[in-house]
Formats: structure tokens, sequence, C-alpha cells
């Protein structure tokens, strides 16, 4: 009996933590928010499901402070971000100030660890260490590095918190004293601070060493650091303000805030329109503030934004200077680097440090701006202090304070602006390359920012009618939860791209491939990406095909088939990737060529290009079939030979270039290239065949991937593969679902949710489309990974293998597609 009420009281308390882990996924809208997307350098969002919990960041995940508060009779209440710690240096970093280090990159004998070891056969240098000489100051370009540093402190125990303040790449272990008190797998974007709390004891007074261990395991070597106490805090505190609600749309993100006496609705727009070009490439974002009294009394309110100078630096150190100003309508403050190295350098994990970020208030508003250090910031609006008090320095704070005065029951509504102007966006084999909405070189920011106030509550209708009309559409082809996650995708999906125009007047949308190499308009991220633009307004996939193309045609890239990318973003001067994929990229770009002529109703870009698409079609039909040894778009899992889907991709891109022959009227041409495709489909079928589903890779019936090229047989109408290959794909496909979605293929428990998306798209009906929408819908608002959404990642786990914030999740529209093409 004893152990039967043991057993009750043990699913009882199972129950309650089950149903607590229901309430919090359904609490959850995003596993990141996202706040500010205009493009990969302008681009904050929120990690957290209470927005006043974490501080913002950048989607690469370097702190890009926004911080909210409200005024509400004289008590303060913070609704967005994190206040700024403050620290005080015991042990500079080169940032604060230059020091020496001993080291050696020849593994020492002895115990190199301990404050007694002898060093003196060790190197000296300056630090920073890293083998890039535009950031360190000793080069480092071996495997592994050791390096110790000396220091004195006079009194230990009348420290405050200490922290470790540490910027590295890759691997490290921290010795202070020959204890152990750091170690970590893989690299930093700037610096951390990791808490001493335990480790303080290993201080002692008089001499004192750190030693490091750093190994290289990837590009970029880089070591920093240095200690710091935190200043103990005596402002006056804040009240949290009690979030009520997130809601997450197409084009804005909308929190719910009950501040004391007085309820908040803010709203961060980023109106991404893209049937109209000027106002997506606006670099221009809207937060917008309404407030009312939750009693039946008034109250004085006033509320406060702070914007980090870190939004226009690659790293927190860099000098910026910051300007206040006004024009005939608006309110702004400025700021950006000193040294200004516009486009003079490209990387994946990468901030912006040229151009400008402005915070502008119209002056209707009459709001109130200020400069500050970023650690004085909130306290200059707790004390009322709000005279500029900085104008040149680092990790500066733009602050706007937006009164408003008497407020009853009655709402009021005010916004202010963030933009950005980069000056120029990108290298175009060589040509520097303005922003779309300065292409003449004549426009302005400060023109664009009064533009985005005057147009203030035309656009924001247009959002709003865009969000329903969206998400409506999303919601008849593929139900609620398909909705949410093809919300989750469109902001992303386009703030991964910037537009500009080519020097030969063509549109260029142009892709960073982000968190997975930053290469610069990459084929194998076009394609997946592609279904998104495709219903909202195809001129944009050209614009991602347009470079690939005149890269061929110029006669800069000389293969017989397409490459892989134009470079390292923000460079566009020639593939940097180390391999080609011919059979992917060439594939990819015929493909879409063709999704374009059926979008569009007719074949004209495609005739534009035919010279092109024609040597890459018989490259196809050459090498498709059965394909050698190389890589394709899922580069991370390594090269294969005789490629299943690969081969599914080659026979569908032919069948492609003669669906868009026959729309040119080129009969004999279609009907050449359509018994090529239609020919090798009993073949792929007598190679690929397992019994109960299709192989990995034709010399291995033992293996099993998913066939998400196959969607454009569907999508496309070309009539190629049987049902049954369909019918048998999808039965087998529900028998490997794993917690979070069915895996890539047989090899691992990885998976893509872009490609489970466009696999779903052919399921014979709804059932089974939601059998494999559902775990990838619960995989974005349960996983640990609080990125911006992640589309590489573990099965079971859910959490992240790599990737984040890619343009990819524009493929979660390709069922969308297949309904508007079948609505023609």
């Amino acid at each position: 009996m004893m152990n039967k009420f043991k057993n009750l009281k043990f699913f009882a308390l199972l129950g309650s933590m089950l149903l607590a882990n229901m309430l919090q996924a359904q609490e959850r809208k995003a596993p990141a928010y996202p706040l500010i997307t205009h493009n990969t350098y302008f681009s904050i969002w929120s990690n957290t499901d209470k927005l006043n919990e974490s501080s913002t960041e950048h989607w690469t995940g370097a702190k890009q402070s926004l911080l909210g508060m409200i005024n509400v009779d004289g008590n303060i209440y913070q609704f967005l971000g994190k206040e700024t710690v403050s620290y005080k240096t015991i042990l500079p970093s080169s940032d604060d100030k230059a020091y020496d280090v001993k080291y050696t990159e020849n593994e020492p004998t002895g115990d190199w660890k301990a404050s007694s070891y002898n060093a003196n056969t060790w190197k000296s240098g300056t630090a920073p260490i890293g083998d890039d000489a535009k950031t360190a100051k000793t080069i480092w370009k071996s495997h592994d590095i050791w390096v110790r540093r000396n220091f004195t402190v006079a009194n230990p125990a009348n420290l405050n918190e200490l922290f470790l303040k540490l910027n590295h790449d890759d691997n490290i272990e921290v010795f202070l004293n020959g204890k152990q008190i750091y170690t970590k797998e893989g690299w930093t974007n700037d610096f951390q601070y990791i808490a001493l709390k335990n480790n303080k004891s290993a201080l002692v007074a008089g001499q004192n060493v750190i030693a490091i261990h750093l190994l290289n395991t990837a590009d970029g070597r880089f070591l920093d650091f240095g200690i710091v106490e935190k200043e103990k805090n005596s402002s006056q505190k804040v009240q949290l303000a009690k979030q009520k609600s997130v809601d997450v749309n197409a084009t804005q993100t909308i929190y719910n805030f009950s501040c004391g006496k007085v309820d908040l609705k803010l709203t961060f727009t980023s109106p991404l329109l893209m049937n109209d070009l000027g106002l997506l490439a606006r670099p221009v974002s809207y937060v917008s503030y309404q407030v009312n009294a939750n009693d039946n009394t008034t109250h004085q309110v006033k509320v406060y934004l702070s914007a980090s100078s870190n939004i226009a630096v690659y790293r927190p150190s860099q000098p910026v200077i910051s300007t206040k100003y006004a024009t005939p309508q608006l309110s702004i403050l400025k700021v950006g680097t000193v040294e200004q190295p516009i486009l003079k350098k490209a990387s994946d994990d990468m901030r912006i440090d040229w151009g400008y970020f402005y915070v502008a208030a119209p002056k209707s508003t009459n709001a109130i701006q200020f400069v500050t250090p970023e650690k004085d910031a909130a306290d200059a609006f707790k004390k009322g202090n709000a005279a500029s008090t900085a104008v040149k320095g680092n990790m500066l704070a733009l602050n706007t304070i937006v009164p408003f005065g008497t407020v009853g029951k009655k709402a009021v509504e005010k916004f202010i602006t963030l933009g950005y102007d980069e000056i120029y966006s990108i290298q175009y084999f060589n040509q520097n390359l303005r922003p779309w909405w300065n292409t003449s070189g004549k426009e302005t920011i400060e023109g664009q920012l009064t533009d985005a106030v005057t147009e203030y509550k035309s656009v924001i209708q247009k959002c709003e009618a865009f969000n329903k009309t969206m998400y409506a559409d999303a919601l008849k082809s593929g139900g609620k939860e398909y909705a949410d996650l093809c919300v989750l995708g469109y902001r992303q999906s386009i703030a991964a791209h910037t537009l500009v125009k080519s020097p030969q007047n063509e549109i260029l949308w142009l892709s960073k491939e982000n968190n997975s190499g930053g290469f610069i308009n990459t084929v194998d991220v076009t394609y997946p990406s592609a279904p998104l633009y495709l219903i909202y307004n195809p001129q944009l996939l050209q614009g991602m095909l347009n470079g690939i193309f005149y890269f061929s045609e110029s006669g800069k890239y000389p293969h017989d088939w397409a490459a892989h990318d134009l470079g390292t973003y923000p460079l566009a001067n020639g593939q940097t990737y180390g391999e080609p994929m011919p059979v992917e990229e060439s594939g990819n770009m015929i493909i879409l060529t063709a999704a374009i002529a059926k979008a569009q109703g007719n074949a004209n870009y495609a005739k534009l290009h035919w010279k092109t698409l024609t040597t890459w079609v018989d490259y196809l039909t050459r090498e498709g079939l059965d394909p050698k040894t190389q890589l394709c778009t899922d580069d991370f899992a390594g090269h294969l030979a005789r490629n299943a889907n690969l081969s599914v991709k080659a026979i569908v891109g032919i069948a492609c270039y003669a669906q868009m022959a026959e729309t040119l009227g080129y009969q004999d041409v279609a009907k050449k290239y359509r018994a090529i495709a239609e020919s090798m489909v009993p073949k792929w079928i007598e190679m690929a065949d397992a019994g109960d589903h299709y192989a990995l890779t034709f010399d291995n019936k033992n293996t099993w991937s998913q066939k998400y090229n196959l969607v454009w047989d569907k999508v496309l109408k070309l009539n190629l593969f049987p049902q049954k290959v369909y019918d048998t794909e999808i039965k087998y496909y529900l028998t490997k679902q794993n917690r979070y979605g069915l895996p890539l293929d047989s090899r691992k428990a990885y998976t893509k949710n872009d490609w489970i998306l466009w696999t779903a798209t052919f399921a014979g009906n709804e059932k089974d489309f939601q059998a494999l929408i559902h775990p990838v819908y619960k995989h974005a608002i349960e996983t640990e990974s609080r990125v911006p959404l992640n589309d590489f990642y573990d099965s079971n786990t859910g959490i992240r293998d790599n990737f984040k914030a890619r343009s990819v999740v524009g493929g979660f529209f390709m069922k969308m597609f297949e309904d508007k093409l079948s609505a023609k």
C-alpha cells in the first residue's frame, strides 16, 4: 500500500511537471524574438520569453543593448533589456590598457600552470594575441599556445564580486595560481564576464599568475583577458514591468505590460513589405508606445529608450563619435566609429563598423535626447539628468525620453524610429555599391527617417493588413502550427539579405550565409529560401540569381556548371567556398529559373540566360543521374557518391529546362530534354529501390534519406515520378520520426527543418502533412537553443548543431507556393 501511495505521488508530481512544461511551451512564441530586422547588420533580437529578462543581441550573439523604462508618477519600471553592469578594472585587458605576456607555442615541460614556474625561456609579446594583424599585436598561427601573465593584488579580501574578462578563439583552459578557474570548447564574439565566485580564494595578496592554454580547432585565433570587479549599484532601484503577453506576426513583435497603474503596449515594426521595394529597403524600424491608465485616475508618464553605440561597431572596444542635431521635423542622435573602415573586412561572425546608427524622434513628441556612457544611461533617466556628457569614447548610449504628460484611461500613442545608413553596402566585383534606397547617391538618411515619420500611419496600416492576409493564407494552406512557423520564417529570411542595384542596372538581393561560413549569394542557400520570394515578389528571386548568372556570363567563372557563391559577405568578388558543387548548384539555378517562369506566367527571364542554362543542363544530362563523389547542399554531412536525392535534383532540373523551352516555343528542345528526364526516372527507381523505401545512395540499400528535391516535381507539375515513389517515401518517413522531427537521413539524428517542410509538402494527405509539421513546430517553441530560429539541429534533443538566423527558413513557404500555383 505504501509503495502504491509513493507511486501515486510520483505520477502526480510528474503530471504537474509535464503540465508546467506544456504551459511554458504554450507561452513561448519563438526561440528568439525579432525586434529590429532589416539586413544581416541591422538585426537585433531578444532571446528570452520576457523582454526584460535579458539584454538584446545581434543575431551573432554580440550584445547590442536596447534598454527601455517607464516612469509612472515617479515609480520606474523596466520593460526592455537589462541594465549595463559596471566593472572596475583589477587586471586590465587590452581595451583598458596595453599589457605584455609570456608565451610559447611549444608544449612546455613541468608544471607551467604553477605560480612558481620559471617562464624566462618563453617569448614576450603584447596582447591581444591572434592571427589577424588588424586586431592582434602578437601574431599566433600555430595549433596551440601557452600564455602566462603575472600581476599584483594588494588586498583581495576587500574586493567585491570578481569576474574573469575573456575574449578567446578557440578552446581554452584558464588557471589562477595553478587552480583551474575556467574551461570552454568554442570561441567568443567579444568579451565575456565569467564569475569567479567559487574561485576568488585562489587570488592571494601579492604576486599572482594567470596561465592559459589555447587550442585552435578552426579558422580564427585570438586571446585577450583581464580581471574586473563588479561595482556596487547604489542608484535607485527599478521594478520590473509585468509582461502580460507577446505576439509575433510577419512584420511586428508586440508586447503588453502592466507598469503599476499604467498599461504599456510596445510594438517593434520592421516594415518588410516585398511589394514595395522602396519601403523594404528603407533601413528604418519603428518603436511604438501606447500607454493608458488601468485605474480610474490619471498619471504622469514618460518613456525612455537607451540604444547602445555597439549597434555600430564590430567590437565594443572600437572608439565611436556621437552627434545630436535636428531637422525641421526630427530630433536626431547619431553614432558611428571614428575609423569608418568601409567594406574593409569580410567574415561570418561580424558586425558592421562603418556607417552610422540613428535614433530619431518626431519633434511633435517633444522628446528629450542625450548621450551618456552606456553604464550611466539608466541612472541618467532615474535621476532626471538628461544632459549630454559623451561625444567620443566607446560603449556609449543614445538616450531618448518621450514625455506623455497626463495619461488617463484613453490610450495615447507615440513612436520613435531607429535607422542605419551603411553608406556603401556591398562590394560587387571590386565596385562598391550603395544601398538600394540611395543608389543615386543623392538621397540622405535624414530623408529616409523623415519619410518614415511622415508615412507612419499608412505604413503601420499596410503592415497590419499584410500580417493578417499572410497568416490567413498560411493557415488555409497548412493549419495553425504551419502558419506560426511561417511567421517565424518571414522577417528572419528577409533580414539575412540586402538589396542593391548592380552596375548592369539589375536587382541584387544578396544573402549572407549566416552562421555557416558567411558566404554571399550562396546558391544552395537561395534554393531553400526561394518559396517566400516566389510568392511575394519573384523579382527578388531574380535578384538572388542575377549575380550568379553574371559571374558565368562575364567569363569570370569559367566552368560549365554554376558557382557556389560570389564571395564572403559583404565582398562579392568571386567564389570563396573551398570547392564546387556542380550538380547541386546547376540543378538549383535551373529549377529556380523555372519556378520564376511559373510564378510570373512567362519565361522571359529564362530567355535572357538561355545559353547559360543550356550549358548547365547539358552538364546535368552527362553527370546528374548517378553523381560522382561530390558535395551537395547538406555539405556538413560530407561527400557522397551516388547520392539519390542529388540525382532527383538533376532529373527535375532537366525537366524544368524542358518546361521552360516549351513555354518559350522551343518545341524540339522541349521534347529532347523531356525525353531525357523521363528516361532517367525508371533508372532512378531501379537504382534507389530498397523495398519499403528508396536509399540514400544507390549502392547501399540499408540507407535512407529525405528526398526533398522531389517537391518541385509536384509543385511545378512536371509529372515525372509515379505516385508510388511519394507514397512509399512518406509512409517510411513516418516510421523514422523523432521528437523534434524527421532526421535528414540514416547517418545521424540531425535534421533540417526547411527540408522537412518541403518533404511534408508532397505528403498525399492532410494527416501525414500535419504529422511531419508538428515536431518542427514543437522544436520552435521548446528548443533549449535560444537563438534566431536555427534550421540544423538534433531531432532527438532539439539542440542546435549549428546555424542560426539563416534565410533558408523562407523555405517554410513551399506549401503556400504550391497552393498559389494551383489556384492560378
